[in-house]
């Protein structure tokens, strides 16, 4: 909470900032589109409320989320303590979308053990439940906000980077007032999501001696 999200999204999507922002109340939704070299991006961000009354809602906002910025205040240690339990929230979630997309794969292995008549309604259903699933490949940001604050700082630098590090994720530090690295941000998540290897559009593994006749049994109710 305070940390500065909304400010940092509106400063993004609007390029607006405002010094007495209201705290935001469940969530809020944005959009953006970015243009980086490799292709262009549409964001679709959710904003979500870091009052802790608000926790148990999350979830529905980051499950199946392509990209996850986490933010702490760099003048108050407490929200670095609090960024990182938000982090290994986040590291959990992904490592149970693994183990469902993994039980969902094993179940394909033995389709042909189904009659024809039901293999389509079971991949469509499997492939209900990946999706449902969420991105075990969440691409993670550890940001943190409030650069224009260093006198008061209390996040050290190397900090942020030795934790984002440890963890697989980008670091940056950011001023929503100033505007500082902020779209920098954003650029950096759409070049890993851009040039991220694209996952296969089912998340269907079959056979390798199955006929294109029964493939096209397969997929006939996804269409």
């Amino acid at each position: 909470m305070g940390t500065g999200k909304t400010s940092l999204v509106l400063r993004f999507v609007k390029g607006q900032f405002f010094h007495h922002q209201e705290a935001t109340v469940g969530a809020a939704f944005f959009t953006q589109i970015l243009s980086v070299s490799e292709a262009t991006v549409k964001f679709d961000i959710w904003d979500t409320a870091g009052q802790e009354r608000y926790h148990s809602l999350a979830p529905m906002y980051y499950r199946g989320a392509a990209a996850a910025i986490v933010v702490y205040d760099i003048s108050t240690m407490d929200t670095f303590a609090r960024a990182k339990k938000w982090v290994q929230e986040l590291q959990k979630q992904g490592e149970e979308d693994a183990v469902m997309t993994l039980s969902v794969h094993t179940k394909l292995c033995f389709l042909d053990t189904v009659p024809d008549l039901l293999v389509s309604c079971l991949v469509y259903l499997c492939i209900s439940c990946l999706i449902l699933g969420g991105n075990p490949k969440l691409v993670m940001a550890l940001v943190g906000n409030k650069s224009d604050l260093d006198s008061k700082r209390e996040v050290q630098v190397e900090e942020g980077e030795e934790f984002a590090q440890e963890n697989g994720m980008l670091f940056m530090e950011t001023s929503a007032k100033t505007a500082e690295n902020v779209n920098e941000l954003f650029y950096e998540i759409a070049k890993k999501l851009a040039t991220a290897s694209p996952p296969n559009p089912s998340g269907v593994t079959l056979n390798h001696d199955e006929t294109q006749e029964r493939r096209g049994k397969l997929f006939c109710c996804i269409g």
